[in-house]
């Protein structure tokens, strides 16, 4: 089998492990990156698929840069990240994309594989919005990055999902270094004239100031 990029990343005879990393990536930075190689090595996967978002259903359009600069900076990001790809489904699909809608697509695509939705612990309490979340919760396992101090509210969870989605939802929980780099505080650091070394891989850096994206 083969990957997006064209590499090979599974021949054996168990069924492949695949993690899906969606979101609006504006910009991607070194606290995703870090948690995806945590997460690929917690649970064994043999591949992360990064998939950037046209429109996050729970995000401001306007906040977002063009589609195609956030696309190209996650693949600048991990070139050369063993067991990493980039995937466009979320950017060639007009309206809102739903979560639902991404996985049913990669079943079909993998359709032996065990997918794996990764998600961080401020959007576990936001499940309970999501477009058919019921039925997400069922067909993948969702892995949440524990945010220390997001502790999720079980009981909440329990009342929208019962529980047996909610057991599931726990034991997907899952402790990841803790790194306090958010794309919004990156934006507002550009649009005040701040350096973000250190916050994005220096290729991201490169491309938000060569096209002055984030500029106020």
């Amino acid at each position: 089998m083969l990957d997006r990029a064209g590499g090979e990343f599974y021949t054996g005879p168990m069924a492949p492990r695949i993690g899906l990393f969606g979101g609006s990536f504006n910009p991607i930075h070194i606290g995703h990156l870090i948690s995806a190689r945590a997460m690929r090595e917690q649970l064994q996967l043999d591949q992360v698929i990064f998939l950037p978002s046209q429109q996050p259903p729970h995000k401001d359009a306007k906040q977002l840069a063009p589609a195609h600069h956030r696309a190209k900076m996650v693949q600048a990001a991990i070139v050369g990240e063993n067991g990493f790809a980039f995937d466009d489904f979320d950017l060639n699909r007009g309206g809102p994309c739903y979560t639902i809608e991404t996985v049913v697509h990669f079943q079909k695509e993998y359709s032996a594989a065990k997918l794996y939705w990764f998600i961080g612990a401020d959007s576990l309490m936001e499940l309970r919005t999501w477009h058919r979340a019921k039925e997400l919760i069922s067909m993948c396992t969702i892995v949440t990055a524990a945010r220390p101090p997001h502790a999720p509210d079980w009981h909440a969870l329990e009342v929208a999902f019962g529980p047996e989605l909610t057991g599931k939802l726990r034991t997907g929980l899952m402790e990841t270094p803790t790194i306090d780099i958010s794309a919004t505080k990156i934006r507002r650091r550009v649009a005040d004239g701040l350096s973000i070394r250190y916050l994005v891989p220096e290729v991201v850096r490169e491309h938000i100031e060569s096209h002055k994206l984030y500029r106020s």
